[in-house]
């Protein structure tokens, strides 16, 4: 018997219908091991020795898989067919080695591009060794993630409070769109006009032309600067008379477009299926793990974390065949087509995503998936088979017009394209992202015009516009530009925006990514003084190095140390910079968004209150703010909001207004809290109250909101299964679904009042099969405090909202600006002591836990190595997660 080890139980289940009774199949759940979250872990000064950590779930799956490999034949590491896939196998690997557990039994790695009997039988007869040159690229990636984040993140939670962590590709993607948010800011209009004439040929058909020179002169795009020079334009036009100079008709080809990456599958399901990257990489792991198709579970698409955008040979053959079959022969093109990318740093080793079996058409498998899961399918589908089809056939018609009045003369063109033939639009047609129009995007279909022929004028037409300026970025266009850069992998894309928007550093607003205050801090912050590391060119630069590593051109240490010689320095110089050096730097960086221009012109950096303070940044426990220099005597302060404008009094000093709850009766008004603003309805300590959530303006809610908002949670329906009511609402962790005290987690806020029961249902499932909590990882733990003295572990975890003290089921919040890695176990106690007080005997009992342990305890040692400090010395002595160069050494351990 032969042990095969995979990432996904749900493949396990499959792979070992597939090889039958002579394997067993055992899931790794992906990662068994991970460097710990806290100091130490990576250790520059023993040459990027790494410490390696086994959770407690992982322990338990790896005992199981050790159990097995120790009565078998031989191993067989099946994880996924990329860098992550290979590190998977690789710790697994050495794990079963320390348990010496392997012996002289053969160990082989294969990969599965598809889960489908053919590709698992053809990949277990192809076996090879675990490539260690991707391994290393690997450890290099981690290592590089755990420096920047470990020591660039302290940096940032002491000059620049409020900040939550920094990241070596999370912090370029963030600057991406803050760029783009100052270059609309910094963007002046500037007006021009549009002309064009309809007109009518001798058979009786209108058509328009649009004015593209006069006097001699061909007009540049947008040429037409003033109302003047348009007067003048359309008066010559008025009187004019029309004749056609030519008419010339090209044919033209359009060629399809190459199967989907990981980047373009994300783009094209945003375009077309509103989808976010994550919740298309969620829907495109089960279609490539696998479906149930008549009592057989398949997998319907190759692996989807792929920057190749070639099919195999075999798939090319069949999606040909497939064509003939369902199109006709016409749409069959004489050659197959074959694609390379253009991507930086792709590694063309890797299939494009496409249809296991091209047989398998929408239509045949739609009663087996739920709706999303057939809408990404069809685009997939669709794609793979029209990039194997014949061009469409275009004819494109140009017609140039001369207007003459007396001595004036201008002229005008018109342009239209005719499909002759549509080839592979046919099959698949791409949706443009905003601010993408292609050249034919304009292009009508022309009535019969013939060269010399006199033409009516019928109307005349004279536009203002204005230029725009840049859209904000899309998920789907940001992905699309980081990639043209060559920032980041494609398994990364998703991971990376979730977050951006999880640490409130973007906010996504009708799918447009808006830059909240703080992330333009941060990102000023680190482009002040940390200029080099959020480059684009030196992160693309970096990820070049990564991928020659894969390849075995680079020694993976040798790539850290030179990085980390100059990162360390950098850190350094950052022990002497002041706080005030840093608020003078962003109020010149963010002048836009700090001093916001006033309708009455006057100075927007004078506070309007005394009117002689100068207003500047100021960092306070909760972050950054606005705030007079003339304080106390002055104590003007005002908050950013998200999209950086100033915060309206009005709106936030008095209630609003916004009718009555037809089922109550009661009055909604909109007021703003300590926390925030809010929905109240009613009045008194009875009042039901529901925050506004994060995205939502309050310049923005109306009497249907807020009656939405004050009303959850909502009963979507009963569950078909159970009968039991299934509700939606927003919680602590964001919007969520409740079926008999099981949650799942929703993508949107928009979700939690859109979402049906079929939908609903499915979330659940997938949930269901999942297992686990509410779809959450494990809270990291930044440090280790030691045993309560009531006994049970004393940590200090990283949390969705910020860092906080753990004690079994007791969690207490740090105060905002808190370093997490500076707390000491007096500090502990007191925060749970108040956390846990509810009761004046329980608030006693805690008390005074926390004085006898202060008594008793003074060298309690942290998770590092280093003992804390008594709480009577200054908690700056203490040691911080900050300290870069790590002094201690910290043993390899797997648990």
């Amino acid at each position: 018997m032969n042990v095969v080890v995979v990432e996904s139980p749900a493949k396990a289940k499959t792979i070992n219908k597939y090889l039958g009774s002579g394997f067993k199949v055992l899931a790794s759940f992906g990662h068994v091991r991970d460097l710990p979250a806290k100091d130490g872990s990576v250790l520059p000064d023993q040459d990027f020795e790494m410490s390696w950590e086994v959770d407690g779930a992982s322990a338990k799956r790896m005992k199981d898989i050790a159990d097995a490999v120790k009565g078998s034949d031989g191993l067989f590491l099946a994880t996924d067919p990329d860098r992550e896939g290979e590190a998977i196998s690789w710790h697994v690997l050495d794990l079963l080695k320390k348990k010496k557990v392997i012996g002289d039994k053969p160990v082989k790695r294969v990969v599965f591009n598809a889960i489908t009997k053919k590709a698992v039988l053809d990949a277990m007869a192809n076996p090879r060794d675990i490539d260690i040159a991707l391994v290393d690229a690997y450890l290099a990636r981690r290592a590089l993630d755990y420096l920047v984040g470990f020591n660039l993140s302290p940096v940032l939670w002491r000059k620049l409070p409020g900040a939550r962590s920094a990241g070596r590709v999370q912090s370029v993607a963030l600057r991406l769109v803050c760029d783009r948010e100052s270059e609309i800011e910094r963007f002046v209009p500037e007006e021009y006009w549009n002309l064009s004439a309809l007109l009518k040929t001798p058979r009786g058909d209108e058509f328009e032309a649009k004015l593209v020179s006069a006097d001699g002169k061909r007009l540049q795009a947008r040429g037409v600067k003033n109302g003047e020079d348009a007067g003048r334009l359309k008066a010559l036009l008025e009187g004019a008379a029309y004749s056609v100079e030519s008419v010339e008709a090209k044919p033209v080809k359009r060629n399809p477009g190459p199967p989907f990456t990981t980047s373009t599958l994300q783009q094209a399901a945003s375009s077309n299926l509103g989808f976010s990257a994550s919740r298309t990489m969620q829907v495109a792991q089960k279609l490539y793990e696998g479906v149930d198709i008549g009592g057989e579970t398949v997998g319907l698409i190759t692996y989807m974390r792929t920057d190749g955008v070639q099919m195999a040979p075999e798939a090319i053959d069949a999606a040909r065949r497939a064509i003939g079959d369902q199109f006709g022969e016409r749409y069959l093109p004489e050659k197959a087509r074959f694609y390379s990318t253009k991507a930086k740093n792709a590694q063309e080793a890797h299939e494009a995503i496409r249809p296991t079996d091209f047989n398998r058409s929408p239509d045949k498998v739609r009663r087996f998936l739920d709706g999303d899961q057939l809408r990404l399918y069809e685009l997939v589908w669709k794609r793979g088979i029209a990039s194997q089809m014949a061009s469409a056939e275009m004819e494109r018609t140009t017609v140039e017009i001369a207007a003459a009045n007396g001595a004036d003369r201008a002229g005008l063109r018109a342009v239209g394209s005719v499909v002759r033939f549509d080839g592979f639009l046919a099959a698949y047609v791409d949706k443009r992202e905003e601010g993408e129009a292609g050249e034919d995007d304009e292009d009508g279909r022309l009535p019969e015009i013939n060269a010399r022929e006199a033409l009516a004028k019928s109307k005349v037409n004279s536009s203002q516009h204005f230029t725009e300026p840049p859209p904000r970025y899309s998920e789907a266009s940001l992905i699309k530009k980081m990639e043209e850069l060559g920032i980041g992998r494609p398994s990364t894309y998703a991971a990376t925006l979730k977050t951006l928007s999880d640490r409130e550093y973007i906010v996504i607003d009708k799918r447009k990514l808006i830059p909240h205050s703080k992330g333009r801090l941060v990102t000023a912050f680190l482009e002040n003084f940390f200029t080099k590391y959020v480059e684009y060119d030196f992160t693309a630069d970096l990820e070049e190095k990564l991928d020659r590593i894969s390849a075995g051109e680079l020694n993976w240490k040798q790539v850290l140390r030179d990085f980390w010689q100059d990162f360390f320095a950098q850190i350094e110089d950052t022990k002497e910079l002041r706080v005030t050096n840093v608020l003078d730097a962003l109020n010149e960086a963010l002048a836009p968004l700090v001093f916001p221009k006033r309708e009455d012109g006057s100075d927007p950096r004078i506070c309007q209150v005394c009117g002689t303070g100068n207003l500047s940044l100021k960092l306070g426990k909760y972050g950054a703010f606005v705030g007079c220099s003339n304080y106390p005597e002055c104590n003007y302060t005002r908050q950013l909001t998200a999209d950086g404008a100033e915060a309206e009094a009005s709106t936030l000093n008095e209630p609003k207004a916004l009718g009555t709850d037809p089922m109550t009766g009661e009055e909604l008004t909109l007021r703003s809290g300590r926390f925030g603003p809010y929905i109240q309805r009613g009045d008194g300590k009875d009042a039901k109250r529901a925050s506004l959530p994060r995205g939502w303006k309050p310049e923005d809610i109306d009497h249907e909101k807020a009656l939405a908002l004050i009303n959850l949670p909502r009963d979507v329906g009963q569950h078909p299964e159970t009968g039991k009511m299934i509700s939606a609402g927003i919680g602590r962790y964001g919007p969520f679904l409740l079926h008999d005290g099981t949650y799942a987690n929703l993508e949107s806020v928009e979700d939690v009042f859109t979402v049906g029961l079929n939908r609903a249902v499915t979330v659940l499932a997938e949930k269901q099969s999942k297992g686990g909590g509410r779809g959450r990882t494990a809270a990291a733990t930044l440090k280790e405090l030691g045993d309560h003295p009531q006994g049970g572990a004393m940590t200090v975890r990283e949390g969705r909202y910020g860092p906080y003290i753990n004690w079994g089921k007791v969690n207490a919040t740090l105060p905002k600006g808190k370093d997490p890695q500076s707390v000491t176990v007096e500090e502990a106690l007191a925060l749970i002591a108040e956390k846990a007080g509810k009761t004046p005997a329980a608030k006693a009992k805690a008390t005074k836990a926390a004085k006898s342990s202060a008594k008793s305890s003074p060298k309690t040692k942290a998770a590092d190595g280093d003992a804390a400090k008594p709480a009577k010395k200054p908690a700056a002595k203490t040691k911080t997660a900050a300290k870069p160069k790590a002094a201690t050494k910290a043993k390899k351990t797997d648990t």
